[in-house]
């Protein structure tokens, strides 16, 4: 079985410019994910997407493989990551002749996550012949229950109802949100059904909750920093 690790990364960050190489604890951003991805014992290439010179640079530098520059039309804001994906990947089978068999989307937006992380997805796909595998960490403060809509100026649930006054730890049933780092797809999953995630063979690997966050705006970064230098 061939696997195939993908990291997108455009170079049209609107919320932190050139986000995806901006230092973090004086490390490119994308650095953390290169390295972890390459250590892998399953990963049998790892590329990175990307439609901007100066990120192909620093991704290359840092050891992985650009092969081709990523279209603009699959690097707009509007863009979706399957797209990009697909396109990563009829790229390789179309000038390469090379097919995989499952395809590993790693984010680097998300530096925390470790090759353990990565490993341990595809050890699932395989094993429960999932659709896919993707990561995901549970909701505490932020658990559906205390989601609330506001209709005619008064607090109505969302979802599902909140027992007055409950702790988050008596909140249930246990809740999960896609942390969005590790997406383990088979192939065809991708290619055909144009999916990540989301039927009934997808299946979660939890997360820890310190290895989840998501890189977005500066205030993301300042608290990576600190998680980096406590650990």
């Amino acid at each position: 079985m061939k696997i195939l690790g993908i990291s997108l990364a455009r170079g049209g960050s609107k919320s932190v410019p050139k986000k995806n190489i901006k230092k973090l604890n004086g490390i490119p951003l994308i650095e953390y994910t290169i390295k972890e991805a390459l250590k892998s014992k399953y990963i049998d290439r790892y590329i990175i997407s990307t439609d901007d010179l100066e990120i192909k640079k620093v991704s290359e530098s840092c050891g992985a493989e650009v092969p081709f520059l990523r279209p603009s039309e699959f690097s707009q804001d509007t863009s979706s990551s399957v797209s990009a994906l697909k396109h990563a990947v009829e790229w390789i089978e179309n000038n390469e002749g090379i097919k995989y068999d499952y395809i590993i989307e790693l984010m680097v937006t998300n530096p925390l996550k470790d090759v353990n992380d990565i490993d341990s997805c595809i050890e699932k796909l395989i094993k429960t012949n999932a659709d896919s595998v993707i990561a995901v960490n549970r909701l505490e403060d932020h658990h559906p229950a205390r989601i609330k809509k506001i209709v005619e100026d008064r607090i109505v649930d969302f979802c599902i109802s909140e027992k007055n006054e409950s702790r988050r730890q008596d909140l249930k049933p246990e809740a999960y949100i896609r942390s969005g780092c590790i997406y383990a797809i088979k192939r065809d999953h991708l290619m055909i059904e144009n999916r990540r995630y989301g039927s009934k063979e997808s299946r979660p690997y939890i997360l820890n909750e310190n290895k989840a966050i998501n890189i977005d705006t500066i205030y993301d970064f300042m608290i990576a920093e600190q998680i980096i230098k406590n650990k």
